[in-house]
């Protein structure tokens, strides 16, 4: 306005479809790759990957929805493009809901005692009947988790009588390694 007032809208610093490589290469390259893998081999992409793509391709994008925020006091707004909220391909959202679930375990579910880290990666002839079955991967970890269960007891040697030894597990599954590759581990 050339009166100098701020009532007009400032775009959040954060525009995908300008300022990412992998954002520029989904939008122009998804639908012929998925097209191509259905080609190939006569099926198309499971819906859920292509759920992902699409929303990741709308995350962040002001014409795809905003919110507007506007301060009472000075009029200056701002707009604030819809988020997907997806975890599998948005590095954004995904990074976003990791630090936040962590938080959330942190602040008020796991209690103040020690905790350790374990990963199960699974042998390569397991890895893909695993990414199909969701209840072949629910055994594998409750089996993961019973034998670390059993381990940590037996290592905890004798424990007086009336002390009750307990484990718990917190589980979450990655389905990709660092090349973005199949690699299914807990």
């Amino acid at each position: 306005m050339a009166d100098g007032s701020t009532a007009h809208a400032h775009i959040g610093a954060r525009e995908p479809q300008r300022d990412s490589v992998v954002h520029a290469l989904v939008r122009e390259h998804f639908l012929a790759f998925a097209e191509r893998v259905e080609a190939d081999g006569g099926r198309p992409l499971p819906r859920y990957v292509v759920r992902d793509f699409e929303a990741y391709l709308r995350c962040g994008v002001l014409a795809c929805g905003f919110m507007r925020a506007r301060c009472p006091t000075c009029g200056h707004d701002r707009l604030v493009a819809f988020s997907c909220k997806h975890r599998g391909v948005c590095s954004s959202c995904g990074g976003r809901r990791m630090s936040e679930t962590a938080a959330k375990l942190v602040d008020r579910v796991i209690p103040a005692v020690p905790v350790r880290q374990w990963v199960l990666s699974l042998p390569w002839s397991l890895r893909l009947p695993v990414a199909r079955d969701a209840t072949l991967l629910s055994l594998v970890a409750r089996v993961f988790f019973e034998e670390i269960r059993r381990w940590l007891r037996a290592a905890a040697g004798w424990v007086p009588p009336g002390v009750k030894v307990e484990t718990g597990a917190v589980t979450f599954v990655q389905r990709f390694g660092g090349s973005l590759n199949l690699n299914e581990h807990s």
